[in-house]
């Protein structure tokens, strides 16, 4: 499945999705956000996909909003920003934290310049992988704006306070292995695109419907009460015990099986 601003290569449960507006380093205007929006929301139908490889082309992941495009007329701020409740989550916000509503893994892979917005849709995965030569940088108050995109969500997860601040006030630009010490990357490769697929493939031995119920409940319970923990805690385990998968999981840890799951039930 592809379009014009987002490709999808689906091969053997992994989703390989890449942004792909290179002459533009991907930088986001409004018709890349409504495609990221509609690829997250395919993706979620899809219980063939197990996995998620996201990346940009041209070599780099994504330079940010596209301010020239998006200032030039009052009605897109509006399209990106409207929302009917304040907790709901508006379409800017939609293409980083959609990332993190998808019962399944979601690795992006970051190189050449990752700035602004590309940081808000990276921190929207499970884990980051940076090439040695990739940049990052939380650059909205470059431009008078506070990053709103959804990404803190998860920034706050991954680095202490005042790291996120100094970040987030200086819009300083990080070389990887120095985003790597700050906790934005999860990992710095010389090869993020392979390492990218053999984690991927990892994931892939596991019973989906676990996977999606250790995202679940690792995402809605890292900051929560330990009494909004051991809910969501049980409540999976139960899901986990009733279905199929897990009669699956066991039969092929007996027989030590190397093949990969194909489907996650319905309710995740």
């Amino acid at each position: 499945m592809e379009n014009k601003l987002v490709t999808i290569v689906m091969e053997d449960g992994i989703a390989y999705v890449t942004l792909n507006r290179p002459e533009k380093y991907n930088a986001l205007n409004l018709e890349m956000f409504i495609a990221i929006d509609r690829t997250i929301k395919s993706l979620k139908k899809d219980k063939s996909v197990n996995a998620v490889i996201l990346s940009g082309a041209g070599g780099n992941f994504c330079s940010g909003l596209d301010v020239k495009s998006v200032a030039k007329s009052p009605s897109i701020a509006v399209k990106l920003l409207f929302k009917w409740l304040p907790g709901n989550a508006n379409l800017a916000q939609r293409v980083s934290i959609g990332w993190q509503r998808l019962p399944i893994p979601v690795i992006a892979v970051l190189d050449g310049c990752c700035f602004g917005g590309g940081v808000q849709i990276a921190l929207g995965a499970d884990m980051r992988i940076a090439d040695e030569n990739a940049k990052l940088s939380i650059m909205e108050s470059k431009w008078g704006l506070v990053p709103d995109m959804g990404g803190l969500a998860a920034l706050r997860q991954v680095m202490p306070k005042d790291k996120a601040l100094q970040l987030t006030y200086s819009a300083e630009v990080l070389p990887a292995p120095e985003a790597l010490e700050m906790g934005l990357v999860t990992e710095v490769s010389d090869q993020p695109h392979q390492r990218a697929l053999e984690l991927a493939k990892q994931f892939l031995m596991r019973s989906p419907d676990a996977n999606a119920a250790i995202k679940l409940s690792i995402n809605n319970s890292w900051s929560a009460s330990v009494r909004r923990l051991l809910s969501r805690e049980s409540l999976s385990q139960i899901r986990l015990l009733a279905g199929k998968n897990r009669l699956i999981a066991a039969s092929r840890e007996i027989k030590k099986s190397e093949k990969p799951y194909k489907s996650r039930q319905s309710w995740w």
